[in-house]
């Protein structure tokens, strides 16, 4: 991996990744910030032994505020069309990345924040947290996945409210409408992600990259197109190492040893 990424500090746990967004005081993403994040998630996606990965914010406030409205006041099209672009490729890469990706949300996940959290697979909230899309209040929109990721998520009711009534919703409430998949209390964002993390190691990295694959097709996709690719996909399993360890281990009554591969 690169020594250093602008705005991001990365460390690892076993075969986890945490990926910390650090720019205080409201950890916004900058030009810079965004480009090394698609360069990190291209380059733990390298790495065979990183089986998930994890992103949160620094300190005890901010998730992230999204994109410093500073970066716009100039009404600029050229840096507008760079951050957009910036944005798409991060997150988009984010969403891509072949393991299992988790949001801790330890605060404020605002705009482009709260856009990097639904580019994960998953999402923990800490009670206080709060969570909005609200860039029409200021003449702009999401364009980082907000727009098509949201409802997906929670509904276009839900989806239209937080996006056209600038609607900004609590942990508690995201959890309900089915934006989060748990609240935790104020700290234990990051020990919980830990946790999913954790279990995920029980299972075979290779199944889970096919998994992940064939969940997201269904987007885009009907599922009479899908239905056989997936019974394709457990086929190709046959051929990794990951299934014959898996198999084995089950009947020698052992934990299995992944190799990913």
């Amino acid at each position: 991996m690169t020594s250093t990424y602008t705005n991001l500090n990365v460390r690892r746990e076993g075969h986890t990744a945490v990926v910390t967004i650090a720019n205080p005081p409201a950890n916004t993403w900058t030009l810079a910030g965004l480009q090394s994040l698609r360069q990190l998630v291209l380059d733990l996606n390298a790495d065979r032994e990183v089986y998930s990965l994890i992103v949160t914010g620094e300190g005890t406030k901010f998730f992230s505020a999204g994109a410093d409205l500073k970066t716009f006041a100039d009404g600029n099209k050229a840096m507008a069309r760079d951050m957009a672009r910036a944005f798409g490729e991060a997150f988009e890469t984010l969403t891509a990345f072949r393991g299992l990706t988790i949001a801790a949300i330890n605060g404020y996940a605002m705009g482009g924040g709260l856009e990097c959290a639904l580019a994960c697979d998953l999402r923990i909230a800490e009670e206080q947290s709060q969570l909005a899309l609200p860039e029409a209040a200021v003449g702009l929109l999401p364009c980082a996945g907000g727009t098509q990721n949201l409802p997906w998520l929670v509904g276009e009711g839900w989806a239209k409210r937080m996006i056209l009534c600038g609607e900004r919703v609590s942990a508690a409430t995201a959890l309900a409408i089915g934006l989060v998949e748990q609240v935790v209390p104020q700290g234990q964002a990051l020990p919980s992600a830990m946790d999913w993390a954790l279990q995920a190691t029980k299972q075979s990295p290779t199944s889970i990259a096919a998994c992940k694959r064939l969940i997201q097709s269904a987007r885009a996709n009907p599922m009479k197109q899908v239905l056989p690719s997936e019974r394709e996909a457990f086929v190709d399993l046959f051929d990794t190492q990951d299934q014959r360890e898996g198999v084995t281990a089950f009947l020698e009554k052992r934990k299995p040893e992944w190799r990913n591969a």
